[in-house]
């Protein structure tokens, strides 16, 4: 299970996972990893149905020991998760070598507390220090929504955050 694209996306898979992105990077199939989603049959069940692509979800705990699968295999697959702060525990404190070096973060829904950095992706403090950890580790942070979209990058959105 090479992985060959990373998102973090609120909605974890969904139309634009699929179609758009799958189309311009190509993969075989989709792995997600959410605690949640994972223990939730009906929730897995959905989110496998919105692909046609092979699809896995993974609580954090299932996903660890597939590590040394997932850097072995010729296939190609997509990790998502829905929030940061879970990408962050999975790249850095896993410390999980993946190229290319990018993010990318779809859909992040407006709540109370969140600052928009991009159209449809509102973060609060808790998740800009996950960007943050991501970002230190080395790794490039592109917020857009889809292919062809605006994109803007961590490392000019983050002085929003500074402290």
């Amino acid at each position: 299970m090479a992985i060959s694209f990373i998102r973090i996306d609120d909605r974890i898979i969904h139309g634009q996972v699929v179609t758009r992105w799958a189309m311009e990077k190509p993969c075989d199939g989709i792995i997600a990893v959410d605690d949640k989603a994972a223990k939730e049959p009906i929730l897995k069940n959905a989110l496998k149905s919105a692909s046609t692509k092979k699809t896995f979800i993974y609580s954090y705990e299932e996903f660890l020991t597939k590590l040394e699968q997932a850097s072995n295999s010729e296939k190609r697959y997509f990790l998502i998760t829905k929030n940061p702060m879970m990408m962050a525990k999975i790249l850095v404190d896993n410390n999980m070598r993946v190229e290319p070096k990018v993010v990318n973060v779809g859909p992040q829904s407006a709540r109370e507390g969140t600052i928009n950095v991009n159209k449809n992706a509102d973060i609060t403090i808790e998740e800009a220090d996950a960007f943050e950890k991501i970002f230190q580790h080395g790794y490039e942070i592109d917020f857009r929504l889809v292919p062809d979209g605006k994109s803007v990058l961590w490392r000019e959105a983050r002085k929003n955050f500074k402290k």
